[in-house]
């Protein structure tokens, strides 16, 4: 039987609980590193197949760079190796002698990308060039959390050029809508987009969009971001190219990624005290057969019909479940720690009755139904039904923890109870939001439509607003 924690009293445990429960993964030797168990790195390979698809539909090609990058190239870029090298590690001996430069284990990709972008970006006729790889990459993170923030991670990064800023703008909306359509329509996961503030900012980037989806203990996840990097980077790693009109000019570089981050923010939106509860298009197996019976007679007759009903379920990912050595009641929980969305029921008793019992994971609905219409239409009509209804589930909850105030004491009080979204009036300083953080730990997450501010006053500096803001705890 799984032991999971309360997840409303205390809810980090429950999420440790689950990936522990649920094989996801576990704690490598290395502080702050994780090792993804099979269950949990299907999980990836299943992120990884649908949105490299998204990524190639907007004519994106993947391409596989060093990750290692000398310490000359990380320091072209000022804001960029300045923002990054507090979560920087950096290689110094390398056989047995120690290096004459240093190199960095990429935190990100822009600076060694870029320097060979300049090798091949020469005309306009280049332009635009879209590029993404699927890497790991290594922060020092000083806090670590299994998927939401570990040393080490895996992820896309996508780095584009283009001859205009409008076109650089057109491509980081285009990344940021890809990512919220696929939360959305893969994941069943609701999310806020917008633009970060520029004290939130990608480092050496001109603006920088994110997407924020809502963890059930009222907490944001940053779930993907999309940046526009300006000239800067083009400028300081040589990017140039001549136009159509013979002139030498710079391009606009842009960058976005998703990382398995993503995976903890799946465990956080869906889950329940009982475990995960996954999404029918990411679940590694979609319906699992659990066969019952107390006798050899039984067992031989059930396991026949078990094996015939997984035929017909041609196209759904299906597992029927006859270790022998497991009870039924077993089997069941172990099913619901790992989010299956179908479970389906098949004893003699189901045999003489020509029915099986099919449970539904999102809602822990259990009904009888003829096992001749337990197809792979109807079974593919159910799980579209549950993908739809994580959804609706996950967006109520964000809606219904979604406030507008312009009071510091309704803030306060909604971070220190339920936490949640908050909409407020801001009046635009870091001194302000580093205030507002100090207080009550809530970070800007997004920026709203500024006219909604006008009028108004922040509720903690009380300045006149300029910026309507998002506000939430964060991981």
């Amino acid at each position: 039987m799984s032991r999971i924690a309360n997840q409303s009293a205390d809810f980090p445990q429950w999420y440790l609980d689950v990936i522990a429960e649920a094989g996801l993964a576990e704690h490598a030797d290395v502080k702050g590193c994780i090792i993804f168990k099979p269950y949990g790195y299907a999980l990836w390979e299943s992120i990884q197949r649908d949105l490299d698809r998204r990524i190639k539909e907007l004519g994106v090609e993947n391409a596989y760079f060093p990750l290692f990058i000398p310490e000359s190239v990380m320091a072209k870029e000022k804001a960029h190796i300045e923002g990054f090298a507090p979560e920087c590690a950096v290689v110094t001996h390398g056989g047995g002698k120690e290096l004459t430069e240093k190199l960095y284990v990429r935190p990100t990709s822009e600076t060694i990308i870029y320097s060979s972008f300049a090798k091949w970006v020469h005309s306009w006729r280049d332009l635009p060039l879209k590029i993404n790889q699927w890497a790991n990459i290594v922060r020092w993170e000083m806090r670590t959390r299994p998927f939401l923030r570990t040393l080490e991670f895996l992820w896309q990064e996508g780095h584009t050029c283009h001859a205009t800023k409008e076109d650089a703008d057109m491509m980081v909306h285009a990344a940021l809508d890809m990512y919220a359509d696929f939360d959305r329509e893969h994941l069943s996961i609701p999310v806020l987009k917008g633009r970060k503030p520029d004290h939130e900012k990608f480092a050496g980037a001109l603006y920088t969009l994110s997407t924020e989806a809502l963890a059930k203990d009222g907490k944001a996840i940053q779930a993907g971001t999309s940046h526009n990097l300006g000239q800067g980077f083009s400028e300081a790693y040589g990017v140039k190219y001549l136009s159509e009109a013979g002139k030498e000019e710079r391009p606009w570089m842009t960058s976005w990624g998703l990382s398995t981050r993503i995976i903890g923010t799946l465990i956080c939106v869906h889950g329940d005290e009982k475990g995960l509860r996954l999404p029918p298009n990411v679940a590694p197996i979609q319906i699992v057969i659990v066969p019952i019976y107390k006798s050899d007679a039984e067992q031989k007759a059930v396991l026949v019909a078990c094996k015939k009903l997984e035929s017909t379920l041609a196209g759904i990912r299906v597992k029927v479940d006859s270790r022998d050595e497991k009870s039924p009641g077993f089997k069941f929980s172990e099913w619901e720690v790992k989010g299956v969305p179908v479970r389906i029921e098949l004893g003699p008793k189901d045999l003489e009755e020509k029915q099986v019992m099919v449970c539904r994971r999102d809602t822990s609905a259990k009904k009888a139904m003829p096992i001749d219409a337990c197809n792979a239409g109807a079974m593919g009509k159910l799980l579209d039904e549950i993908q739809e209804s994580l959804y609706a589930q996950a967006k109520a909850f964000m809606d219904s923890h979604t406030t507008e105030t312009d009071s510091k004491e309704t803030f306060a009080k909604i971070i220190d109870s339920d936490g949640g979204f908050i909409w407020a009036p801001w009046d635009g300083t870091l001194k302000t939001a580093d205030l507002i953080k100090d207080k009550t730990k809530a970070t800007i997450r997004l920026l709203g439509d500024p006219k909604k501010a006008n009028g108004k006053r922040d509720p903690f500096s009380g300045a006149a607003a300029t910026e309507w803001a998002l506000f939430a705890k964060a991981y």
